[in-house]
């Protein structure tokens, strides 16, 4: 068979495969164009009302009263027939007007006369009778977007974030004098406070998936973005071989940078709902807890020479996030957002896990089962996870 003959034939196949690539097309879109003016689930209908589900995701409280974000879920357009709040009929407006679309979002402005600091209660009823309930915990004005409220957050989170990674990292000098179990003890500190991290960042997201509207799915969204982040870093991360030194440096100051990230989302949004006072002692709480970040992100690199830049950068990678996600969630919080932001920081902190066992395996001439059990490793494994542990008691919001 010559060169014609084989090109031809080469030609005919694909053009067989696109056919039976277009065929399952066009029988799909058929039966999409059926279904929709047969409407043969018409028959089947008994008279009950279309499923309802509404999900407030956001609220502003300022001199103009309520405004609450909700998302429409459910089988149909949705209606909003009327609203109460504290057992009271209130008027409203509603921005777009109208039904609200499945999946679709719209404001509602109550003028309402809260009380600082008071409990209140909002009923949503749509047209078909259905409720749904929401309690606004304490009532504060919601932060503006001013040069002042930014910069009060700027500076907190720079205390909870950039701060306590930048003393962490202070101790670099005198860790370069420890020996190899001084090494592995380490290492497993950094594998403890990253489990820890990972826990927590894990049960957070889902907790906050699960205020999300159903549409978004959120525990599952939860599940895969973590294991997305995880895939994409471990792939980016062994491009060039397994990371060492610096590069798993910055690669462990990016995990915690994002778990800093969700931190400053969830201080945030608790303090424009006023269901967190940001107390001297609170402060001081998250700052003694995130001290540990830095020396983790110092272990990889004990046995270089960084220059002084290279600190800043990552104190600046680690901690920096805590100031934007403050930003974020006071500003524009959304829980299907900070769920997603946390599940990625979750992945990468898995990454990081992998790599920094791996890391400690080739640094050692051991085995993975007797390094483990080891003294060192055991030990550090151990002050990680109870470190993070008792200081998180103390910022539990």
């Amino acid at each position: 068979m010559n060169v014609l003959e084989t090109n031809t034939t080469a030609s005919a196949r694909s053009g067989l495969n696109l056919v039976w690539i277009i065929l399952p097309l066009l029988a799909l879109a058929a039966a999409i164009a059926w279904i929709f003016t047969a409407n043969p689930v018409a028959r089947l209908n008994n008279g009950a009302p279309p499923i309802e589900n509404l999900t407030f995701e956001r609220t502003v409280i300022n001199d103009k009263g309520l405004q609450l974000l909700v998302r429409a879920g459910g089988s149909e357009p949705m209606t909003i027939a009327q609203i109460q709040v504290d057992s009271a009929y209130w008027t409203f407006t509603q921005s777009p007007p109208g039904e609200i679309p499945r999946g679709s979002t719209a404001w509602l402005n109550i003028d309402f006369p809260w009380n600082l600091a008071d409990t209140h209660a909002v009923t949503v009823m749509t047209g078909s009778g259905v409720s749904f309930e929401h309690e606004i915990a304490v009532a504060v004005p919601t932060p503006t977007a001013t040069s002042g409220q930014l910069w009060a957050q700027a500076m907190v989170g720079i205390i909870v974030g950039v701060v306590p990674v930048a003393i962490g990292l202070m101790f670099y000098p005198a860790l370069r004098n420890v020996g190899q179990g001084g090494m592995n003890f380490l290492l497993a500190l950094t594998i403890g406070l990253l489990l820890y991290l990972l826990i927590d960042m894990t049960e957070e997201a889902l907790e906050i998936a699960g205020a999300t509207a159903a549409l978004f799915q959120g525990r599952v969204m939860v599940v895969l973005g973590a294991f997305a982040a995880f895939l994409i870093l471990m792939a980016v991360g062994r491009r060039h071989g397994t990371p060492t030194g610096l590069a798993l440096a910055t690669y462990i100051a990016l995990g915690i940078g994002l778990h800093n990230f969700g931190e400053g989302l969830a201080i945030g949004a608790a303090f424009a709902a006023g269901s967190a006072g940001l107390g001297a002692f609170l402060v001081l709480g998250f700052a003694i807890h995130n001290i540990t970040e830095g020396i983790g992100i110092a272990a990889p690199i004990l046995k270089k020479r960084p220059s002084l830049w290279v600190f800043a950068g990552l104190t600046l990678l680690a901690g920096g996030p805590a100031v934007l996600g403050m930003w974020l969630g006071s500003l524009a919080y959304a829980p299907q957002w900070t769920a997603f932001a946390l599940a990625i920081g979750a992945g990468a902190i898995l990454q990081v896990i992998v790599e920094v066992s791996a890391y400690m395996v080739r640094t050692n001439a051991r085995n993975f089962t007797s390094l483990s059990l080891s003294p060192a490793v055991l030990g550090g494994l151990g002050a990680g996870i109870m470190f993070m542990y008792v200081t998180a008691a103390i910022v539990k919001l």
